[in-house]
Parts: C-alpha cells; sequence; structure tokens
C-alpha cells in the first residue's frame, strides 16, 4: 500500500543521505592528499604517484555504483507511488498522495544533483592530479639527462612552477565548495524536516491550511492596494512637480 511504498523510500532516501556524506568526504581527502603531494614535490624528486590513489579510485568506482543503485531503487518506488496515486480514487486522499509523492521526488531531484556534481568534482581532481604526475615526471627525466638546454629547462620549472600555483589555488576553492556543501546539506536536513512536521500539522488541520491560505491572499490584495495608493500618489506629485 501507500504507507509501505513512503516507508520504503523513507529508508532508501536515509541510506543515500548517508552514503552521500560518506562519497563527498571521499572527494574532500582526495583533494587534501593531492594538495599535500604537491607541496610535498616542491623539497622532493621523489615522482611516485599520489600516496593511496590506486585505493581511492576503486572506493569511489564502488560508492559511485552503490549509489547509482540507491538512486535507481528510489526511482522505482517514486514510479510505484506515482502508479498507486493515479489509481486512488478518494479525491481528498489523491491530493494528500500527490503532495508526498511531489515531496519525494524533489529529495530524490536533490540527491542525484549533489551526487553528479560530486562525482564531476572528485573526476576532475583526479585527472588534474594524474597530469601534473606526468608533468613532474618529464620534468625529472629532462633533468637527469645531459644538461644540455639548460635554458629550456629553466622555461619548463618556470611553467612547472606556476602550474602547480594555479593547482594550489583550485584546491582551496575546492575545499571551500565542500565545506560549504557539507553545511547546506546540514540545513536542508533540518528544513526537511521543518517541512515535513508543518505538512503533517497541515494535513492533520484543514481549517488551519485554509486559514494560512486566506491569510497569504488577504496579505497579496492588501500589498496590491498600497502599491496602488503609492503609484497614484506618485504620479499626483509628479504632476503637481511639474506645473
Amino acid at each position: 500500500g501507500a504507507a509501505d511504498l513512503r516507508k520504503q523510500a523513507r529508508q532508501l532516501e536515509n541510506e543515500l543521505d548517508l552514503k552521500l556524506v560518506s562519497f563527498s568526504k571521499l572527494c574532500t581527502s582526495y583533494s587534501h592528499s593531492s594538495a599535500r603531494e604537491g607541496r610535498r614535490d616542491r623539497y622532493s624528486s621523489d615522482t611516485t604517484p599520489l600516496l593511496n590513489g590506486s585505493s581511492q579510485d576503486r572506493m569511489f568506482e564502488t560508492m559511485a555504483v552503490e549509489i547509482e543503485q540507491l538512486l535507481g531503487r528510489l526511482t522505482g518506488i517514486n514510479d510505484k507511488m506515482a502508479e498507486y496515486t493515479n489509481s486512488a480514487g478518494v479525491p481528498s486522499l489523491n491530493a494528500a498522495l500527490m503532495h508526498t509523492l511531489q515531496r519525494h521526488r524533489d529529495i530524490l531531484q536533490d540527491y542525484t544533483h549533489e551526487f553528479h556534481k560530486t562525482k564531476t568534482n572528485f573526476l576532475a581532481v583526479r585527472e588534474r592530479e594524474n597530469l601534473l604526475g606526468s608533468v613532474r615526471k618529464d620534468i625529472e627525466s629532462y633533468k637527469s639527462g645531459s644538461g644540455v638546454n639548460n635554458r629550456r629547462t629553466e622555461l619548463f620549472l618556470k611553467e612547472h612552477e606556476h602550474l602547480r600555483n594555479s593547482d594550489r589555488l583550485i584546491e582551496e576553492t575546492i575545499s571551500i565548495a565542500m565545506a560549504t556543501k557539507e553545511n547546506m546539506t546540514s540545513q536542508r536536513g533540518i528544513l526537511k524536516s521543518i517541512q515535513s512536521k508543518m505538512n503533517t500539522l497541515a494535513n492533520r488541520f484543514p481549517a488551519v491550511n485554509n486559514l494560512i491560505q486566506r491569510i497569504n491572499l488577504r496579505k497579496r490584495r492588501d500589498s496590491l492596494i498600497l502599491g496602488g495608493v503609492i503609484g497614484i500618489c506618485t504620479i499626483l506629485l509628479l504632476l503637481y512637480a511639474f506645473h
């Protein structure tokens, strides 16, 4: 029934929320590890790849697959809820189910957007790290050669330092964005809880809901009247000023 579908949807949403938090922390730790590796390489000729990079890559792939599967299951639950809503015959019950379904669809859309954004950021950091690692290897290979073309080597090293400084700025920007996203995720959870309680209150007390709607209509009407009065007064003042 509808209650079972809602229960399954909430369970999947809670599981997705935990998975996305872990996924975001993994991407953040990868970015910080990349930045530390870049600073370490400034004082060392070691050209080994990012420490634990391969294990983090495997964790990333595993978690991405798990989250995609959970998103697919939640999409299926939402589709079943839509079919049940369309088949329900009682108008008042149908309206409540439609409201609940829309709320679950919004949550699914938020989670899908958050997953794709975090995944894209991770792939960008990994691609940049691989590129810089290749550049470091080319520099070391060139430095260990015959020692000719020293000026070209200096220019190449200056360009590499410029790339490293740019990379550090990008890492700091990504870290700020990740921290901001975690705060927004926390605030979204709080707002979602408040909205759920308000919806429950409105569904239990239709009279309160109708009263709130009438109050909002009256506020909009008063705003329109006040705007009209201000507009007329402004026109009269302009006419008086130009006479």
